[in-house]
Formats: structure tokens, sequence, C-alpha cells
């Protein structure tokens, strides 16, 4: 058996790489993220309708999630979604393509699954208006948590909290 020693968290490495993950629930992380990166997509529709990347970025996570895309699908998406976000000038969709390309990311390398919240958590905050911003942060990570699948909750709730301090205390909900 191999024993994983990279720097990464060993829950959100895969079992077959020496990590403590399994198939199912890596796949649940992946689809929880694509939650929460096409919750916030219309903010990046209503801006950008032409460009499809994000869109189809979280319909290749969820593809993958079901076992319907490879790894190198997912990566090619994710390329395109953060390509997306360097190329449009408004903050709010640029969030949210990033969002995105953290979502289907997390078939890669599960611990993006945070990277699809946090940027979803931050796009909802640049969206509302300023006095209203941090109130629409804590709307979104709550909702997020509410779409948590019981079988990752506490798997993702203790990462939250882990990496909380060095992601700007976004969830704080």
């Amino acid at each position: 058996m191999i024993q994983y020693s990279g720097r990464r968290d060993p829950r959100f490495v895969r079992i077959h790489r020496g990590g403590l993950l399994d198939e199912a629930h890596h796949r649940l992380l992946a689809s929880w993220a694509a939650d929460c990166a096409e919750h916030v997509l219309p903010l990046f529709t209503a801006k950008v309708p032409e460009d499809d990347r994000p869109r189809r970025a979280i319909e290749t996570a969820r593809a993958w999630a079901r076992g319907e895309a490879t790894i190198g699908e997912a990566r090619e998406a994710a390329y395109a979604a953060h390509a997306a976000a360097r190329s449009v000038s408004d903050p709010v969709a640029s969030q949210v393509a990033r969002a995105a390309g953290h979502a289907v990311a997390t078939a890669h390398m599960a611990d993006h699954e945070l990277g699809a919240a946090l940027f979803a958590i931050k796009a909802a905050r640049l969206a509302a208006p300023p006095s209203e911003a941090m109130a629409a942060g804590e709307r979104e990570c709550q909702w997020q948590r509410e779409q948590l699948p019981g079988a990752i909750r506490e798997l993702v709730l203790s990462d939250e909290e882990r990496r909380n301090k060095k992601l700007g205390s976004v969830f704080t909900c």
C-alpha cells in the first residue's frame, strides 16, 4: 500500500495515491463544488452571456461526478474557466468563472472543493451593494452548507475551519 507523504491534507488525497479519500466521497465533493459554482452562474451569464466556458466547466464537473468525463476533460474545462476569469473585466463575473474552474478542478484535486465555495461567496459579496456585501456572503455560505451531502458534511466543514483564516475568513456563517 502506498503511503502519502505530500503537503496536501491526506483526507483529500485518493486512497490509490496513499491518501484517505475514496472514489464515492471524491465524486460527492465534485458534485457539491459544482452546486456552489452553479448557484452564482447567473451572475456571470448576466454580464457575459456569450461566454459558456464557466457553464461548460460546471457541466464537466457534474459529468465527472457521474463517471462520464475523464480527469483530462476536467482539467481542460478548468483551464478554460480560469481563462474566462482572466478575460473578463467585471470582478463579479471573474469570481464566478473562478468558482466554476475550481469546481471542475475538484475532479483532479479534491481539495479544490473549497475554491468553488470561496469564489462563489466572493461573487455574492461583490454583486451586493457594499452595505449588504457581508450579509450576502453569509447567505451564500449558509446556502452552500445546506447543500452539503451528509457523507461529506464533516469533511468539508472541518476543511473550512482549517483553512478559513488563510482564505480570508469567508466561511463564517
